[in-house]
Parts: C-alpha cells; structure tokens; sequence
C-alpha cells in the first residue's frame, strides 16, 4: 500500500467531487426522476466523510456545489455563456459549512448521539445553503432539493404544512440515514429510526393533515400561441397570435383568459388601439383578460413587465408589476462594473423598473360563476418564490397565476423546471394555480398540487379551457410561515455554541520547554 504524503491526494477526488454535486440535477425535469433525489447526495456525502482533512472537506464541497449549479442550470449556457461557470464557482461556496457538518458528524465512525445529530445537523446544513442562494440576487430559490418532489401527493402535503423547506429537510435526512447504513455499521440503529420518523412524519401529515376542501370552480382559459420567428414586428406577431387563439374561444364558457408575459408589447394607456382590442376580445368571449405588458411607460420612466386586466369596457384598473427581477436578464446587478456582459451574453441591455407592492385583483362576478373571486398575479421569476405566493394568499386571493415566457431556452430542461414549480406553490397555499407561458410548458395545478387537465408542450400554440377547482381555508404554511428555515438555524446555532463551550472548556496544551543545549549542537552554532 502507498502511504499518502501530507499535501497530496488522490486525483480523482476533485472531478468525482464535481460529478457527485451534479447528480441531484436528475431528479428535477426534464429527468424529473424524483425518486432519485433520495439517494443522490449519498456519492457526494461519502466523498465528503472520507476527506482526510477540513482543507480537503472544504475543496471537495465548493467543488460539488458548483457542480450542482451547473447541471441545474445548464440551460443557461445560451444566455451567460463562460458567466455560468464564475457563476457556479461563487455560488458553490454556499455548501462549505454543510461539507464540514458532514465530515464532522458522518466521518469516521459515528455512532449513537453523534449519527443522531447529524441526521438533523446536516439537513439543516444543507438548508442553510438553499436558503442563503434563494436571495434574488444570488439568483433566486431555483432548484431547491425539495422541489424535485412536485409530482409526489405525499410530498405536496408536507409542503402544505412547512413549505418547500420542509421537504427539503426530509430528503436530505434520508440521504444522510443511507450514508450511516453504508459506510458506519454501528450506526445503524440511529440510521433506521432515522429512515422510520421520516415516513412517519410523511404518515401522520398525509393522514391527520387535511387537504384543501373544494368550494367551487372556474372556468380557465389559458391561451399559447407558441414560438414565432424574432424580428422588428414580433411583438405585433405574439399579439395577434394571442388575438386569434383567444377569439377561438367565443361560445365556451369561460370565467378568465389568461396570456403570457411579455403578451403585449406597448403600453396600454398610450395604445388605445391595442386597449380597444384587447376590451373587443374580451366582450367576444364573455370573460376578462389578464395579458402581460412588458414596454416603456407612457406615464413613468423606464420598461416595466405589468399583469393587467382588461373587461369588456377597456383597462379594469388592476395592475401589477414584476417585483422580482432576473438578475441579467432584465438588470445588470453593478451596471456600471458588470455591464460589459452585454456584448458577450444575452445580458439585459437596459434595466427594467421593479414593482414595489404585491396586488391582489377583483374578477368581476359572473351569475353562474363562483361569486368574489380574487387572484394574485405572478411573472415569471416570481413563482420561484414560496414567500410571493404565500403573501398573495395571506391578502385573500384564491387563484394564483404566473405569467411566463421561456421561449429562449426552448428544447431545454428549463421549461419543464418552471412548470413544475406551480405545483409546489399550489399545495404551499391551498390555492389553485395556473401557469401560463408564451411557448410552453404552460400547466394548471389544483389546491393540493396535483395536475389539472394536461399540460400544454412547448410544441403546442393553442387556447384551452381548464375546469380550476377552487378551496377555501388556510393551510399551516401560510399561516406560520417558515417555521423549517427557523428551526434550521436554531438547532444549527445551539449545535455551534456546544462546540464552543467545549472549545473553552478543554484544557489548553501544555507549553513545550527549552530545546536541550548538547555539545553537538554548540559545535554546529560555532561552524555557523
């Protein structure tokens, strides 16, 4: 066997590092294989508990988290080009605490209290991480561990309960229970009951939680018109395609239409010929049109992405403008520094102007639809958000929509990423959502998350109606908020300061003497 010097390890280890971080990715669309995200950390985590030093747990976890932000992300390549790679890098430094949580408390042979705790330390590790990159200018809450779960009933009802975080946490803590039953045979005792309390968590909340209870339904339009060739007149094109799908619609019955973002490509007010339309179509189909506005102000400075609704008398008066912006692609964060990504990436030539409040709108009653019906507007980059959508839902809408447009990154994962996302924050609120994109996938999720109708592709340019159950009542995420994240941090906090005290209590090393004086030394001094 070849002994390992000090300062030299196996070469594979900083590649393999990068490929255990970007496993996860899988579970996510297009993939989607969810079940795997419960064994996906275990290469990455077995890497981390063998790291022969701290150094070398620190490397290996940056390496991975980087990692994971590529293949997460790859579908931005178009887009940021080589900014994706210094991108990952930055952001890959968020899991060096949750690298460190495992080598410490899953390294060696852990055993007893010590694999307990790591059971709940390093899931909130790795939530710690989520949480700090779920900032938007760390570019948001995208590809949360937990979300890979929207398409499992059990899952969803934990996030009733806890949020996306939840979810995030019990799939981590079934992770770390595989690595104990790998690698540390003495644990395996902690390790099942580990795997055990996690299913009967999932048992009691699937069982004792209730699920949101119908009181209704509306009648949904969501209209796509599909991908269309870029050019001087494309806005004109999207509005035109939006016009023709939606007048398709007249002699249904149907409560709202909703259009993308981005559906309308001059502002309204000063556009009464756009208005005038948009207030005929409405009138045609019986019903009022929620469309998206992304164009300079007639009465404000600066390019705004705004929900508006028209009724069949013009511009209701309700709008919303994208609060949440996505960094380059609609600002340059440090403009004056960063703003030569614009001549290599697809980087926002000029920065659109934020929305300061959240709005809540009123759907005009209609005699055999359900009566005060209101809904919460979202764009795009919003639905990534757990805490927009529980606030909308906090301020009374029933129905929430997330108007999209990912025509750039047709063919990739991303999306079906985004699609999905619907799900999550349908069975956060109790609230039915429908997400609604210019080019696919546009999706409508019921009150506990499950999928309603089918899907529309990014192949498909089309209008559907959609039968969208409607539920009252409060789940218990709206109403405590992010209890996960807070307990997290609490037991990560009460974790550090037991290592400090035990720090300052253990006794310090005894001071090493003098060096003995020898006469062969002398010597050696004198030559000197």
């Amino acid at each position: 066997m070849v002994p390992i010097r000090a300062g030299w390890f196996p070469r594979w280890r900083a590649p393999a590092a990068v490929a255990a971080g970007a496993l996860p990715a899988l579970a996510f669309p297009a993939p989607a294989l969810w079940w795997f995200a419960y064994v996906a950390l275990v290469p990455w985590m077995l890497l981390l508990r063998s790291a022969p030093t701290g150094r070398r747990a620190v490397l290996e976890g940056w390496l991975g988290g980087a990692g994971f932000i590529v293949a997460v992300h790859h579908w931005l390549l178009p887009s940021l080009h080589v900014f994706l790679v210094p991108l990952a890098a930055l952001l890959g430094l968020l899991w060096i605490p949750w690298a460190l949580l495992v080598r410490e408390l899953l390294g060696g042979i852990p055993a007893g209290a010590r694999a307990a705790a790591a059971l709940v330390l390093v899931p909130a590790g790795w939530l710690l991480s989520e949480v700090v990159r779920s900032w938007q200018g760390l570019g948001g809450p995208w590809g949360l561990l937990g979300a890979s779960q929207w398409q499992v009933p059990p899952a969803l009802r934990l996030a009733s309960v806890g949020g996306v975080w939840l979810v995030s946490l019990l799939v981590v803590a079934v992770n770390s229970a595989l690595v104990l039953l790998i690698a540390a045979p003495r644990a395996r005792i902690p390790a099942v009951a580990g795997v055990t309390g996690c299913a009967v968590l999932t048992g009691v909340v699937w069982l004792w939680v209730p699920g949101p209870e119908t009181s209704g339904r509306l009648r949904v339009a969501v209209v796509q018109p599909g991908v269309l060739p870029d050019g001087p007149d494309s806005a004109e094109q999207r509005f035109a395609a939006g016009e023709r799908l939606t007048r398709g619609l007249a002699g249904q019955p149907v409560d709202l239409v909703v259009w993308g973002e981005s559906s309308v490509g001059g502002d309204l007010t000063a556009r009464p010929d756009l208005a005038g339309r948009l207030a005929a179509l409405s009138a045609q189909v019986g019903a009022p049109l929620l469309v998206n506005v992304d164009a300079r102000g007639a009465d404000s400075p600066g390019i705004r992405k705004s929900a508006v609704l028209v009724g069949p008398r013009g511009l209701t008066g309700d709008r919303y403008d994208k609060m949440r912006l996505v960094p380059f692609g609609e600002y340059v964060p440090a403009r004056a520094l960063l703003g030569w990504a614009t001549s290599v990436g697809k980087a926002a030539g000029e920065d659109r102007v934020p929305g300061d409040t959240p709005v809540v709108m009123d759907l005009p009653a209609r005699p055999d639809g359900p009566p005060g019906v209101r809904l919460g507007p979202l764009v795009c980059f919003e639905s990534a958000f757990p805490d927009m959508s529980r606030h909308l839902a906090r301020n009374g809408a029933v129905l929430l929509v997330a108007q999209s447009a990912t025509s750039s990154f047709q063919g990739s994962w991303a999306p079906g990423q985004h699609a999905s996302l619907a799900a999550l924050r349908a069975a956060e609120t109790g609230r039915p959502m429908v997400h609604a994109t210019l080019t696919g996938v546009s999706a409508v999720h019921g009150p506990s998350g499950e999928r309603i109708g089918p899907a529309l592709p990014t192949s498909a340019s089309t209008a559907r109606v959609y039968e969208v159950p409607l539920a009252g009542g409060t789940t218990p995420y709206v109403r405590h908020g992010d209890w996960p994240v807070a307990a997290a941090l609490a037991a990560l906090a009460a974790y550090c300061a037991v290592e400090g005290l035990r720090s300052l209590r253990r006794p310090a090393p005894e001071p090493s003497g003098p060096p003995a004086r020898t006469a062969r030394g002398s010597a050696a001094r004198r030559v000197r």
